[in-house]
């Protein structure tokens, strides 16, 4: 196994995609996000699995079990799990930023250019990992 090797930051900073799944492992998953001003990533509840957000560029806000809290490029955010959480893009510029899931929460190779494609594909991790 080869695992994943990159530079997180760029690759994070050069996705404009709502959502692209990089890497998916047996126990975690490493997925890019951008939100475009206004829109967030929708109230949501992994009573399975924790996961954690790095936030690259841009500003927003997190919501985690009804507590709101500004962030910035360079904010680390975990949401441990069975927490209701959302996060929102505050700002006027794109919000970049990457999410580790554990256990995987999407299929492995998954790109959704907007929300409204994530929206409208319901899918879900299926057990195939990228390697």
């Amino acid at each position: 196994m080869q695992g994943f090797i990159g530079d997180i930051e760029n690759l994070t900073e050069d996705n404009e995609d709502f959502r692209r799944v990089l890497y998916t492992g047996r126990n975690l998953q490493l997925v890019l996000m951008a939100l475009k001003p206004g829109e967030e990533i929708g109230l949501e509840i992994h009573d399975d699995r924790d996961q954690f957000f790095r936030v690259e560029k841009g500003s927003g806000e997190v919501l985690i079990d009804g507590v709101r809290t500004a962030i910035k490029g360079d904010d680390g955010i975990i949401v441990p799990a069975g927490a209701e959480h959302n996060i929102v893009n505050t700002g006027d510029k794109l919000l970049q930023l990457y999410t580790i899931y554990g256990p995987p929460e999407h299929i492995d190779g998954t790109i959704h250019r907007t929300k409204a494609d994530a929206e409208a594909s319901h899918e879900h991790f299926d057990g195939r990992t990228t390697e």
